[in-house]
C-alpha cells in the first residue's frame, strides 16, 4: 500500500513528531491546520498521511464501514499494518524514535491512532490525541492497553455519526489500565472542538515533549 503524505517543518530542531490521520472520504490535506492548533511553535515535526484505499463515497479511506466500533478486517488488518511499517520508516528517514512521536487523528483516523497506539506487541508513542473515534474490536487484532500512553480524548456530545458512548467507554478503559487521559466532551456533533486542542492539549503536549 502507498502512503502519501503532507510534512510541515518545525521551526528548529525538532522536539518530536506530530502525525494525524484524517477523518472518513478526506485526504492528507485536511488536517494540516490542526497541526497549528496542537503545535503552535512547531517544536515538532508534523506529517497527515493519506488513507490508501479508495472506497464509496469518494475520497481517502483507512478501512470500509459496516459497523461503527468494528472495522472491517479484510480493510483494516492491511493498512494496520502497511500504516506501522510507513511509521518505522518514517522514525528511520526522521531519526525521531515512535517514543518520540504523538499519533491523533480525527474519526476513522481516531480509529487508526487507537490501533497503532495500542497494538499488542506494537512500539509506544509518546501520546495519543483520538478525536470523535473509538477504540477499534477487530477479529484478529489484538490489543493491549497495559502500558498505554498518555491520551487526549476529546468527543461531541451531540455526534451523531460516531456517539458518545464511545468516549465513555474508552476512558473507561483507559483509566482502569492506569493510562492518564485528559478527556473534553464538547457541545458539538461529528467536529473537532479547536478550544479542546488550543487551550488544553497543546500545552500538555508540550510539557510531556519537554
Amino acid at each position: 500500500m502507498e502512503i502519501v503524505r503532507r510534512v510541515r517543518s518545525a521551526a528548529g530542531e525538532p522536539a518530536g513528531l506530530l502525525v494525524l490521520f484524517h477523518g472518513r472520504g478526506s485526504d492528507e490535506h485536511d488536517l494540516v491546520g490542526v497541526l497549528d492548533l496542537l503545535d503552535p511553535d512547531r517544536r515538532l515535526l508534523g506529517v497527515t498521511p493519506g488513507g490508501p484505499l479508495a472506497l464509496p463515497p469518494g475520497g481517502r479511506h483507512w478501512y470500509a464501514v459496516q459497523r461503527i466500533g468494528f472495522p472491517d478486517p479484510a480493510t483494516f488488518l492491511p493498512t494496520v499494518a502497511a500504516l506501522a511499517d510507513w511509521l518505522a520508516a518514517l522514525a528511520e528517514e526522521t531519526g525521531i524514535p515512535i517514543g518520540r512521536t504523538v499519533l491523533g487523528g480525527f474519526s476513522q483516523g481516531a480509529v487508526m491512532a487507537f490501533a497503532l497506539g495500542l497494538a499488542a506487541g506494537g512500539p509506544r508513542p509518546a501520546a495519543l490525541v483520538p478525536l470523535s473515534g473509538f477504540i477499534p474490536t477487530v477479529a484478529g487484532f489484538e490489543l493491549d492497553l497495559a502500558g498505554a500512553p498518555p491520551v487526549a480524548l476529546g468527543h461531541g456530545t451531540y455526534d451523531d455519526v460516531i456517539p458518545v458512548g464511545f468516549a465513555h467507554e474508552a476512558r473507561a478503559r483507559l483509566a482502569a489500565a492506569g493510562a492518564t487521559v485528559l478527556y473534553r466532551e464538547s457541545p458539538y456533533p461529528h467536529a473537532i472542538d479547536p478550544g479542546f486542542l488550543r487551550d488544553e492539549v497543546a500545552p500538555w503536549l508540550a510539557q510531556l515533549l519537554s
